[in-house]
């Protein structure tokens, strides 16, 4: 069954566009930076990881390689098809519901910052649900000046340039967000709704639903170790 584009979303360039506006032929393209080793030095070694999120499996092959057993989770099963290695769900975060519990629960890719916030209660809840005892989520946040310093852009190494081409305001304290993501043989845009939080909005957030932060990973504080509010 082919998802509906979620409100507020868009994306365009070659193949296939997932409800969020992401394109798997870009996402397949874009390489991993050092995001993997964040994670693996937060975690024990051979941690079992629940993926949210996961997209083409860019981390995914990542922390497999680390040796780490990992179940991807994706709302798009084009995104999927692409993973290799790892057990792979199709279905939203946000209602996932295994029944079972892991290590370490990964929510990377900004998606903390979802525009709608019963999609981000949903989505946190869903990390709490799957948290073995002892465990741990670990967040990626959106820097700090993400919506103020635009438009910017960066090219990266491999040849290519991401553009941050505008944050607009739609209520609420929501922005609409452009993006572009220019290669030499092809372009791909992607409109998106983004709740900018504050690091006390942030903290507030996961408290709600019964998570604190443990200690921040990196020193711009976009990685986040997070835990039960009740105990390690």
């Amino acid at each position: 069954m082919e998802l509906k584009m979620r409100e507020g979303y868009e994306g365009t360039g070659p193949g296939a566009i997932t409800p969020d506006g992401c394109a798997v032929e870009l996402y397949s393209r874009l390489p991993v930076g050092d995001e993997p080793d964040i994670i693996a030095a937060a975690v024990p070694a051979g941690a079992r990881i629940l993926e949210l999120g996961s997209g083409v499996g860019r981390m995914t092959h990542a922390l497999l390689e680390r040796g780490f057993a990992v179940t991807a989770v994706d709302e798009s099963a084009e995104m999927l098809e692409r993973v290799r290695g790892a057990r792979t769900i199709c279905g939203p975060i946000e209602r996932l519901d295994l029944g079972e519990t892991f290590d370490v629960v990964l929510l990377a890719s900004f998606l903390v910052h979802v525009g709608d916030v019963e999609v981000r209660r949903g989505m946190l809840r869903t990390c709490v649900r799957h948290l073995a005892k002892g465990g741990c989520v670990l967040i990626q946040r959106e820097g700090e000046d993400y919506h103020t310093d635009v438009p910017r852009e960066r090219v990266d190494p491999a040849g290519f340039t991401v553009r941050i081409v505008s944050s607009e305001p739609v209520g609420d304290g929501v922005d609409s967000v452009h993006a572009e993501y220019v290669f030499p043989d092809a372009t791909w845009t992607q409109t998106f709704r983004a709740r900018p939080l504050t690091r006390q909005q942030f903290e507030g957030a996961l408290r709600e639903e019964g998570l604190r932060v443990d200690r921040y990973l990196t020193a711009d504080r976009v990685w986040v170790r997070a835990v039960p509010v009740t105990g390690d």
